[in-house]
């Protein structure tokens, strides 16, 4: 008996159909059907952030979401928006700031710290580290990542010195 759900939606732009286990979470779907291993599992109860991805244009964490759940979505991993050059600048400045360390928090924190200056590019260094505080960090410190995102910020059309 096949207890498989088939699924179709959109990954980075392309149409996916697969045949998934109704209880496979979208992350470990993106990792071991898709190959898209920038989403990282961490605590695998969504409290780190590694697994971060954007599902219909909101983030989500991919450990918490069903793929089953995904079905008729569309999903953007960090594979995704760096391709299309979307977070450049973020990642330019993480790498100028020595932001990442290990990069296993990394993909959840550019995918976090681009949603924060998007809805403010204004944002201050408070306001960006509470939108960073559900993603765990257990290199940096924090201050580089903030210091990263607040000169973005800046620098972005609307941003402030």
């Amino acid at each position: 008996m096949d207890l498989t759900v088939e699924i179709a939606l959109t990954v980075n732009g392309a149409a996916v159909r697969r045949r998934v286990e109704p209880r496979q979470n979208l992350v470990d779907f993106l990792r071991q059907e898709l190959e898209l291993t920038g989403s990282h599992v961490g605590c695998e109860h969504g409290a780190c952030g590694a697994c971060t991805v954007r599902m219909d244009g909101s983030l989500v964490r991919g450990c918490l979401v069903l793929a089953v759940q995904a079905d008729g979505a569309r999903v953007e991993t960090i594979e995704g928006v760096t391709a299309t050059g979307e977070i450049a600048d973020l990642q330019d400045a993480f790498a100028r700031e020595n932001a990442v360390q290990c990069g296993f928090c990394a993909s959840g924190m550019l995918l976090t710290s681009h949603e924060i200056l998007r809805r403010n590019p204004r944002a201050g260094e408070t306001e960006i580290r509470e939108g960073l505080s559900g993603n765990y960090c257990r290199c940096t410190g924090y201050h580089a990542i903030v210091e990263a995102v607040r000169k973005v910020g800046a620098a972005r059309p609307g941003g402030q010195s």
